[in-house]
C-alpha cells in the first residue's frame, strides 16, 4: 500500500505539472490581446473601431501581429506580454496620440535571420515596421497596408525570414490539462474508495477473528467441562452406568475429533453447534453422578 501511495503521488506530481503547463502554453492565464494573437493576425482593444476581418486578409499568412490599443496604452508591456502567443511573428503595438500613431515593435522571431543577424537586424525591423503610418490614422486599414508593405520590404532585405506563420491552437493543450486534472482527481478519488473499501474489509475481518475467538473460548471451556465429568465420573465410587459412560466418553470423543478438523479448516461457524452438543454431553453426564 505504501508503493502505490508512492507511485500514486508521483503521478500526481506529475499530472499538475502537464496540466499547469498545458494551461500556461494554451494562453489561460494570458491578458485579452495575447488569446486573440494566439489564433489571429490582429487585435484591436474594446472602443477601436478596425473591421479585424478585413484587416487579418490584409496581413494574410505573413508572421505578422499587429495590435491597435486605445490612447494612453502602455505599448511596451503589452509586446512584452506577447512573447508566448504571438512566438515566431513580428509585434507592432499601434496607438493613436493625437494625429499620429505611438507605435512599438518587438520581435520574437525565432531561428531565422533576425536571430543570427544579432541585436542590429532585430531593431531594424522593430523601428522599421511602423514607418509611413501617420498620414492614415482616420483610415486603419490603410495604415495596415502600409505596414504590410514594410514587412515586404525587411523580407526583400532579409531582415525578415520569407515563410508563413504557423497557428498552435489552444483546444489540444485545454484537453491534455483536463485530461492531466481528470486523472488526478480520477487517481485520488479511486485510491480513496480502495483504502475506505480495504479498511471495511479489515474491520469486518477484525470483527469476524474477535467473534471467532470468543466461540472458540467458550466451546474450549465447554469442553473441558465434560473431560472433567467423565474423569471425576469414571473414579466415582458405585458407579452403576457403565455404559452410558462409555457411550458419552466415545460421544466426547468423536465430538473432539470434529472440532479438531474445524480448527484446521477453518470452520468456525461450526463452534456454536459444538458448544451445544457440549452442553447436552454435560447435562448427560450429571445425570449419571451418584446421588443425582
Amino acid at each position: 500500500m505504501r508503493q502505490l501511495g508512492t507511485w500514486f503521488g508521483l503521478g500526481t506530481v506529475a499530472c499538475l505539472l502537464l496540466a499547469i503547463w498545458a494551461l500556461w502554453t494554451a494562453g489561460l492565464f494570458e491578458g485579452p490581446a495575447a488569446r486573440t494573437v494566439r489564433t489571429t493576425s490582429v487585435y484591436a482593444a474594446p472602443g477601436i473601431e478596425l473591421d479585424t476581418a478585413a484587416a487579418e486578409r490584409i496581413i494574410g499568412n505573413r508572421r505578422l501581429v499587429v495590435v491597435l490599443l486605445g490612447p494612453g496604452a502602455d505599448l511596451s508591456s503589452t509586446c512584452d506580454g506577447l512573447g508566448n502567443a504571438a512566438a515566431g511573428t513580428l509585434v507592432l503595438v499601434m496607438a493613436r496620440e493625437d494625429d499620429e500613431f505611438d507605435t512599438y515593435g518587438c520581435g520574437f522571431l525565432a531561428g531565422g535571420d533576425i536571430d543570427e543577424g544579432g541585436f542590429g537586424e532585430r531593431a531594424v525591423a522593430e523601428s522599421r515596421i511602423g514607418a509611413g503610418i501617420d498620414g492614415f490614422v482616420d483610415r486603419p486599414l490603410d495604415a495596415l497596408k502600409v505596414v504590410v508593405l514594410n514587412y515586404d520590404q525587411l523580407v526583400d532585405l532579409d531582415v525578415l525570414p520569407n515563410d508563413a506563420r504557423t497557428f498552435s491552437p489552444s483546444l489540444p493543450r485545454y484537453l491534455i490539462a483536463t485530461a492531466a486534472i481528470t486523472a488526478v482527481v480520477g487517481g485520488a478519488l479511486t485510491l480513496y474508495l480502495a483504502a475506505r473499501r480495504a479498511g471495511g474489509q479489515v474491520v469486518a475481518s477484525s470483527i469476524r477473528r474477535e467473534e471467532s475467538a470468543d466461540s472458540r473460548a467458550v466451546l474450549s471451556a465447554e469442553m473441558a467441562l465434560v473431560a472433567r465429568q467423565i474423569i471425576d465420573l469414571d473414579g466415582a465410587p458405585g458407579h452403576r452406568r457403565a455404559a452410558q459412560h462409555a457411550h458419552l466418553a466415545v460421544a466426547y470423543s468423536t465430538l473432539l475429533d470434529e472440532i479438531t478438523a474445524a480448527d484446521r479448516d477453518g470452520r468456525s461457524s461450526d463452534y456454536e453447534q459444538f458448544t451445544a452438543r457440549a452442553r447436552t454431553l454435560s447435562g448427560k453426564l450429571r445425570g449419571l453422578s451418584p446421588g443425582y
